[in-house]
């Protein structure tokens, strides 16, 4: 008699596997802890060394000139898109405030695709990488792969100091059989600034772009919270599996190469729970975009919305309202009002590795995780009715 569910329950096992996200998982103590003072929250992102572990996202709700060189002083790092609205517009201010007016997220949309629908202008891209600069900032700039010659040579010539390849979906390999297809072993030869790719969630995708010189991977297929790419598209992998597997590969590549490879994770974290669980999943460093939207000093206004939109008839983004506005010093640093664990970010971190006995990045990725799919609900029932 031919066992039909033994059967199934084999090729679903060949075809399926279980993966997490930051609310499955845990981070265990073990028996060493030490003193959040002495614990280095510093990292190195292509050749540059962050005080801290926190790159804003390239959008352009997030990160403009001003905002760049803020983030710069605070120890971190932000992403500007080469093609957003700053190097479209003069003046992006009053695209902003029409988005932000758009009495629905459907409006919203309709809004920004009439203005993304204008071109990318070069001179605007210098401007704005000198204006980083004079600010004291740290210019990290971002395109997609179809844009990346041409917006890198733009890029180095104004001074550019970190060049970000981003699309939905990254690989080292991409069929095609129009237009020129970009090869990033040609890039990462030519171009004398680093260059970092994004994104992917596979561990041999990964493996594969560090072999052609990539300076950092980004993590993460659609987990931000402006993001529609798992709902459109039906891709997507939890930032947690994610993260683990492509930091084997960039272990699996130092081995064998000598060259370390940081990974970032990004997306997908809104607490300092979750970015200490990115980390200690293997990320060198953690992207986020919403929480650093909601700050004061961000030009979205209290907005964000999702840039990953290459087809104006399929957008994979929409806009959402933050509901708390802070300024970005209590954000990072603090202090925090709440218990949710949205504010002092940097100081959470801090303080999970201390308790976890990691003094720096390289030992938090060493401390043991467990699966805990209860670990935000036990024992919790009071906090989140009155959260309700």
């Amino acid at each position: 008699m031919i066992d039909l569910e033994g059967a199934l329950d084999v090729v679903a096992g060949q075809r399926l596997r279980r993966t997490y996200g930051f609310e499955e998982v845990a981070l265990v103590p073990g028996a060493v802890t030490a003193d959040p003072a002495e614990v280095d929250l510093s990292t190195e992102i292509g050749g540059l060394i962050l005080q801290i572990p926190f790159l804003a996202a390239a959008m352009d709700a997030v990160a403009d000139t001003s905002f760049a060189a803020r983030m710069t002083k605070a120890g971190g790092l932000a992403f500007v898109n080469l093609e957003g609205l700053y190097s479209r517009y003069e003046d992006a201010g009053p695209i902003i405030e029409r988005v932000c007016a758009a009495d629905s997220a459907a409006a919203a949309a309709h809004v920004l695709a009439e203005a993304y629908g204008q071109p990318v202008r070069d001179d605007l891209i210098a401007a704005l990488i000198r204006q980083i600069k004079a600010e004291g900032g740290v210019a990290a700039v971002a395109t997609t792969p179809a844009s990346a010659w041409h917006h890198a040579e733009v890029a180095a010539e104004a001074g550019a100091d970190l060049f970000l390849v981003q699309s939905q979906v990254s690989s080292a390999r991409h069929i095609s059989t129009s237009g020129r297809v970009l090869s990033l072993s040609d890039l990462t030869g030519a171009l004398k600034i680093p260059v970092l790719v994004g994104n992917t969630v596979s561990g041999e995708a990964a493996f594969q772009l560090m072999h052609q010189g990539v300076a950092a991977i980004l993590v993460g297929v659609g987990p931000g919270a402006a993001c529609t790419t798992r709902e459109v598209l039906g891709i997507g992998v939890p930032q947690v599996s994610a993260t683990l597997e492509v930091a084997a590969a960039r272990d699996r590549y130092f081995d064998e190469a000598g060259r370390y490879v940081p990974v970032v994770t990004d997306g997908g974290m809104k607490t300092g729970g979750d970015i200490a669980k990115a980390i200690a999943s293997g990320a060198d460093a953690v992207m986020i975009g919403s929480p650093l939207a909601a700050a004061l000093e961000a030009p979205g206004r209290g907005y964000n919305w999702g840039m990953a939109a290459p087809s104006p008839t399929l957008p994979r983004g929409t806009r959402i309202r933050l509901k708390e506005r802070l300024p970005l010093e209590q954000i990072l640093f603090g202090p925090s009002t709440t218990s949710h664990g949205t504010q002092n970010l940097v100081g959470a971190l801090r303080q999970s590795m201390a308790a976890l006995g990691a003094r720096t990045i390289r030992e938090m990725h060493a401390v043991e995780m467990v699966i805990a799919p209860s670990i935000g609900t036990e024992g919790k029932s009071w906090q989140l009715a009155d959260r309700d």
